[in-house]
Formats: C-alpha cells, sequence, structure tokens
C-alpha cells in the first residue's frame, strides 16, 4: 500500500506538470495581449513595454514557461495581473468558500441522492421508484442559473423563508478568519449569531450546486442496488427473515458501495471546480467568480493558479478513492 501511495502521489506531481504545460500554452494562442487587457486600451506604448518586462512577457515562450516551473518549485504560483497580488494570497482568500459551498452541495447531494436512489431500488417500478426516477429527470436537467434564480425569487424575495446572496448578513461581524469557512470560523469564535445566518445563507446555494449532482447519484444507487439485490446472497438474506434494514445495509449496501463511491469522487471533484454560475448568481466570493473575472480581464498567471489547484485537488481525491476501495473490498489489494 505503502509504495502504491508513493507511485500515485508522483503521478499527481506529473498531472501538475501536464496541467501547467497545457494551460501555459493554450493561453499564448488567445488573440489578444494581456498588457493592454491590464492596462486598457488607452495606455501609452512605454506603460505597455514597461508592464510587459515587469512580468516577463516579452521573453520567449519557452523562456517564460521555464520561469513559471521554477517558481512553482518555491510554490510560487505568480503574481495577479488584474489584484496585483500574490496568486497563491488570492487562491488562499477566495479557496475556501468555495470549499465550504462545495462540501455542502456534496452532503445535500449524499442526503437527498443515496436514500433516493436505495428506496427506488427497493420498490422498483412501483410508485416509489417513478417518483425518483422523475425527480431525477427534472432535477438533472434543469439549468443551473434558471433553478438559483426560481428558487431566489420565490424562496427569498416572495417569501421571505431564506437570505439573499452573499455567505453573511452585512450588519452582522464576521467572526474571525482561521479556516476562511465561514460556518466553522463561527463555531470556533462560539458566534452562534454568525454561526446561524452563515448556515442560512449556505442552504439555498448549496441546494442548487448539489441538486444535479443528487439526480445523478440517486440514478447510479438505483441502479446499483438493483444489480446487487438480484444476487443469491440477498435473496438468501431475505429468505433466513433478516429485517429489511439489515438486509439493505449490511448486504446490499455494502456490495454495491464501489460504482457509488467512484462516483462521489467525481462529483466532489466536479462541485469543487463546477460552482461558477452559482458563486456568480448567489455572489459568492470563491474561486467561481474570481477565476471568471480573471478569464475576461485575460489574467494567465490566476487562471493557470486556479486550474493547478483544481486539478491537483481532483487528482488526490480520485486517489483517495482509489484507497477507500481497499477498505470497502478485502479482495483488493494494491502492489
Amino acid at each position: 500500500m505503502a509504495a502504491y501511495l508513493v507511485r500515485r502521489l508522483f503521478l499527481v506531481l506529473f498531472v501538475g506538470v501536464g496541467i501547467t504545460f497545457v494551460t501555459f500554452f493554450i493561453a499564448q494562442v488567445v488573440p489578444t495581449d494581456p498588457a493592454v487587457a491590464a492596462l486598457g486600451e488607452n495606455a501609452r506604448e512605454e506603460q505597455i513595454r514597461e508592464f510587459r518586462e515587469r512580468y516577463g512577457l516579452d521573453r520567449p515562450l519557452l523562456v517564460q514557461y521555464g520561469i513559471y516551473l521554477r517558481r512553482l518549485l518555491a510554490l510560487d504560483l505568480g503574481r495577479s495581473l488584474r489584484t496585483g497580488r500574490p496568486v497563491a494570497e488570492d487562491l488562499k482568500e477566495f479557496f475556501p468558500a468555495t470549499l465550504e459551498l462545495s462540501l455542502a452541495a456534496f452532503l445535500v447531494a449524499v442526503a437527498l441522492g443515496l436514500p433516493a436512489g436505495v428506496w427506488a431500488a427497493l420498490r422498483q417500478n412501483r410508485s416509489p421508484d417513478l417518483l425518483v426516477r422523475l425527480f431525477a429527470l427534472l432535477l438533472g436537467s434543469t439549468p443551473v442559473f434558471f433553478l438559483a434564480i426560481l428558487l431566489l425569487d420565490v424562496l427569498h424575495r416572495q417569501l421571505g423563508l431564506l437570505p439573499g446572496p452573499g455567505r453573511l448578513d452585512p450588519y452582522l461581524i464576521p467572526p474571525p478568519r482561521v479556516t476562511g469557512l465561514v460556518t466553522l470560523d463561527a463555531l470556533l469564535a462560539k458566534d452562534l449569531a454568525a454561526f446561524r445566518d452563515a448556515l442560512h445563507h449556505l442552504l439555498l446555494p448549496a441546494f442548487v450546486l448539489g441538486s444535479a449532482s443528487a439526480a445523478l447519484l440517486a440514478r447510479m444507487t438505483r441502479a446499483a442496488m438493483l444489480e446487487v439485490l438480484s444476487q443469491d446472497y440477498v435473496r438468501t438474506a431475505w429468505a433466513k427473515g433478516l429485517a429489511e434494514r439489515q438486509v439493505v445495509l449490511r448486504h446490499a449496501l455494502k456490495n454495491a458501495a464501489l460504482p457509488i463511491l467512484t462516483l462521489l469522487g467525481g462529483l466532489l471533484g466536479g462541485l469543487l471546480s463546477g460552482a461558477v454560475l452559482t458563486e456568480t448568481i448567489f455572489s459568492w466570493p470563491g474561486l467561481g467568480r474570481y477565476v471568471t473575472q480573471s478569464a475576461t480581464s485575460l489574467d494567465f498567471p490566476a487562471v493557470m493558479g486556479v486550474t493547478l489547484l483544481v486539478g491537483v485537488v481532483y487528482s488526490l481525491l480520485n486517489l483517495l478513492v482509489d484507497l477507500l476501495y481497499a477498505l470497502l473490498d478485502p479482495r483488493i489489494r494494491y502492489a
């Protein structure tokens, strides 16, 4: 297991280098000068030349890429052309908001999709099964922006049940920043008012972001459970008179967990990288809004930094899923 883990970590390193190579050279084919985009159309030629010299944009591409890799070895992601700050500092500021939203959306997806899939499989081709499949189809096919605007209008503007965009009420004093996750920081500061308000602000965007994942998880869980429920050992468990809860949890769901676990790893990685529309609509100060603004202003160091971070996190999640396989299935051995 240790040797396998070391090999996979080296693969993660190669994935990171590959991401930097692809994103760097794709950025160069954009038919726009980043210096002009950063300084504006009215910038003087001297300002543009000084900007290019300051950020090394006047050097050959291979030299620029080599400089970027050398800085990357020192954990230096460069300096954002838009904010003027180190990209690492920007990521440290914006990533916790995306992580908090993605984890909440992941919990929503698991809490809705997993029980719904199990319930549908146990009631195959009956009313509960048809109901779950219908809602999975609706949630999976509804565009995120439409669902977000609809729920904001109904639950916030008309009914006033949930707060509007943002992470916290503007009249509340934010808790001291420790982790960057407002709900966790509020708990650490024992500020229950801030915790409740942050949790209320989190509910709506988390549901919107996690709805499509919940639909996909419900369909995958249903399919995996139906395959397992038809096996002889499950029929034997029913014949022995075991309770439904025991048969479902100990015999069926545990043996159907591998494909579900594979999907869960991909869903969490997708939530981390796919929160752009949700963060924009809900004014959520995370990586989605940051990378969108950086891309529109041709801030290549920031775009490359976000891409590298998401790619490495996605690779580590896949590694974690592979390691969990061995815990769920003792027949799996890594050599």
